[in-house]
């Protein structure tokens, strides 16, 4: 009867022993088990795993990350039950960047992120918006604002734009081109930071008159009943005049050129005409009664007896007249000047000066001779 029992007990403590140790393998199992949440692009799982490492679970889930792709936390990290993981695939985008273009691997979201990524501000222009899927964009474009000085109609302004273009920067600071203005710059040159442009206008529609007088010419005509030596204008002459019109260039309200559009005569000019004598003068008389006397001793004294000489002193005749006593005295209806008249006719003028101031008209050789 004992060693019934005591069998059974041996049986009984051996079963105790496996039991317990199936109990501690299961406990152990479990304590290992975790149960993590694997988030790859967006696409949620829920994973049982043994591993003790983020790259552990990546294994198991036969899940590769790449040198760019994003990892969180990273693989070496430890793992426990309710830890989540979540891979982020890099992806392919064509970036132009002020007109460099570039293709980046991205683990961005949207555009938004992108632009942080790599530095660009916000404020830049872009061909899609700052909330963009980074996914549904596969280039873009972007125009980072600068600085850049602009002058037109007299004055220079500093912009901000993000124009990528000239022309592009025209339209956006509404500025337009007249058909002949001037622009500093191509529309096609890409806008820099610093960048000057100038609007010149140029301004054609604006003409100007000028009136030019027209020189009149001399006509001369023999004349039969004039001495040789005598002239006589029979026509005082006209200047005329004749208008051009010029169309001007302005720029910036500066002349710079002009063009000759017409030219007319507006009056003509009226020559002038002078009579030229052809009748020889006769030689004076050898001798007269007027010629002779106290008249010959003071032409004698006065031009040695000469009635025609001209010396070129401005006194004229054998009785050197000055030409104002000459045509004072009357002296003009004999000849234009006192040397080109007759002995006669000098002596007839000297009566007239001897009446009106006697012989003090000739005062040197009127002493020597006695007359005063």
């Amino acid at each position: 009867m004992g060693r019934i029992l005591r069998h059974r007990w041996a049986k009984i403590a051996a079963q105790v022993v496996v039991l317990t140790a199936l109990i501690l393998g299961v406990a152990a199992f479990a304590g290992n088990n975790k149960s993590v949440s694997l988030t790859v692009d967006g696409q949620a799982s829920s994973i049982s795993t043994f591993g003790k490492t983020v790259q552990d679970v990546l294994n198991e889930a036969e899940v590769s990350v790449g040198p760019q792709d994003k990892l969180i936390p990273a693989a070496s990290e430890p793992v426990k039950d309710g830890t989540s993981i979540e891979v982020i695939t890099a992806k392919p985008v064509t970036v132009n960047v002020d007109g460099d273009k570039t293709t980046l691997q991205s683990t961005s979201a949207t555009v938004k992120d992108l632009l942080n990524e790599i530095g660009v501000a916000e404020d830049s222009a872009l061909d899609a918006p700052l909330t963009a899927e980074l996914a549904s964009v596969g280039n873009l474009t972007i125009t980072t604002p600068k600085t850049v000085a602009i002058t037109a109609d007299g004055k220079t302004k500093k912009k901000i734009s993000t124009a990528a273009t000239v022309g592009e920067l025209l339209k956006e600071q509404h500025l337009k081109l007249g058909k002949d203005d001037k622009l500093s710059k191509p529309k096609a040159k890409k806008v820099t930071e610093g960048l000057k442009v100038r609007i010149v206008r140029v301004d054609k529609s604006q003409t100007v008159k000028v009136v030019e007088a027209i020189p009149f010419s001399t006509r001369t005509t023999e004349d039969s009943s004039l001495y040789e030596d005598q002239e006589k204008v029979s026509r005082t002459g006209e200047a005329g005049s004749r208008t051009k019109v010029y169309a001007l260039v302005l720029e910036d309200g500066i002349e710079t050129d002009r063009e000759l559009v017409s030219d007319k005569v507006t009056r003509k000019p009226v020559d002038r005409k002078v009579l030229v004598g052809t009748k020889k003068r006769p030689a004076p008389a050898a001798d007269t009664s007027n010629v002779g006397g106290t008249w010959q001793a003071l032409a004698q004294c006065e031009s040695g007896g000469n009635w025609s000489i001209n010396s070129g002193n401005g006194y004229y005749g054998g009785l050197q007249f000055s030409q104002s006593s000459w045509l004072g005295a009357g002296g003009g209806k004999y000849a234009p000047y006192p040397h080109m008249a007759s002995a006669a006719e000098q002596i007839a003028v000297a009566e007239t000066l001897r009446g009106s101031g006697g012989w003090g008209h000739w005062p040197a050789c009127a002493s020597k001779l006695g007359l005063l």
